[in-house]
């Protein structure tokens, strides 16, 4: 039988990378993240790993940028005002196509916010991650077990693809405790990265940036990774379904307000309202395709999330004004209760 563990959510994104074959960490405190810190500090090493508390968001994304040229499976973490810090390496790293993981425990914004449970990140992490065109894997969990789970895809599609990926949490599920399935460090070897910064005693010389100063060369390369996102569109689409399979009313959400909503659904159903859950894992790719198969059949869509329409804006994209969109949003650590939630189900399917 796999060993379970109660864990907390970042400890249990820690212990995942560390599973995953993350040789190295550079993090820097912010609430509420810091125990993914803590837990690199003694577990990484542990491990025979790096881990180093960086003097700034900013040192800690460009150290994150050194260890990706040389091959390493590296991660860095935050919270919002960090992640805004971490944009212009982010940017690097995706014009360089290094793969690395940065984790994202969203807290209350705009400025220093506060310190509770927020999905107001959405713009800053599936609008690209930096500057120019360029996006970042993002991955939104809504578990503990997820928390744990997703490095490990992420690293490797990073590793695939050449390009970084984030985990997209938040307050509460950093600090939340469930029960995690653990499966063991990574037996399988690291893919070979033949391009990396490692020496070139006996082969042509790598070399790793992202400056291109003629407009042809830099448009051919971004068009290089146009191609690259299409790819992961059309194969690293991940979303989860719960509720009636003839719904009259969609509801879609992501993360922490996912979990609320999938209550408020299992009401709706004992009320007899045929309600569908659509939630999203993947939020770059988004899955538009599914999500729009499942607004035209259900005919009414409800998004809830824990900003003022971040979120919203790609169900709208996705629904391409096929359908009338109800929101509900909180903001500011504000969470939305089921109670809420069934009250915009009743009212979107009554029309009003």
């Amino acid at each position: 039988m796999p060993e379970k563990l109660l864990m907390k959510g970042n400890e249990a994104v820690a212990q995942g990378a560390i599973d995953a074959g993350c040789t190295h960490f550079f993090g820097y405190p912010i609430t509420p993240q810091n125990q993914i810190c803590e837990y690199m500090s003694v577990h990484l090493r542990a491990a025979g790993g790096v881990f180093l508390q960086a003097e700034s968001e900013i040192s800690a994304i460009n150290m994150t940028y050194g260890v990706a040229a040389a091959g390493g499976r590296v991660m860095t973490s935050s919270s919002g005002p960090g992640i805004a810090l971490k944009q212009e390496g982010l940017s690097y790293l995706i014009g360089a196509e290094l793969p690395c993981l940065v984790v994202n425990m969203v807290r209350g914004g705009p400025g220093l916010g506060n310190i509770a449970a927020a999905q107001s990140d959405y713009w800053l992490a599936t609008r690209g991650g930096g500057h120019g065109d360029g996006h970042i894997i993002v991955y939104a969990p809504a578990t503990v077990q997820e928390l744990y789970d997703l490095p490990h895809m992420a690293f490797d599609l990073a590793d695939k693809y050449r390009n970084p990926t984030m985990i997209l949490g938040d307050a509460i599920l950093g600090q939340m405790m469930e029960p995690v399935e653990m499966r063991g460090r990574r037996q399988e070897p690291l893919p070979e990265k033949p391009w990396t910064t490692t020496g070139a005693k006996g082969r042509p010389r790598n070399i790793v940036n992202s400056l291109r100063i003629e407009p042809p060369e830099l448009e051919q390369h971004c068009r290089k990774l146009e191609a690259k996102y299409q790819q992961i569109a059309a194969t690293g689409t991940l979303w989860d379904e719960y509720g009636a399979d003839d719904p009259e009313v969609l509801v879609t959400a992501y993360g922490t307000s996912a979990r609320v909503c999938r209550s408020a659904v299992s009401q709706a159903l004992e009320a007899g309202i045929r309600a569908r859950l659509l939630r999203p894992i993947s939020l770059f790719p988004f899955p538009s395709a599914r999500l729009r198969e499942l607004a035209e059949q259900a005919g009414k869509v409800l998004v809830v999330e824990m900003s003022l329409g971040q979120f919203l804006e790609d169900v709208r994209l996705a629904v391409e004004g096929r359908v009338p969109i109800r929101f509900h949003g909180r903001t500011g650590g504000m969470v939305p209760t089921p109670e809420d939630v069934l009250g915009e189900i009743r009212a979107a399917v009554e029309g009003t």
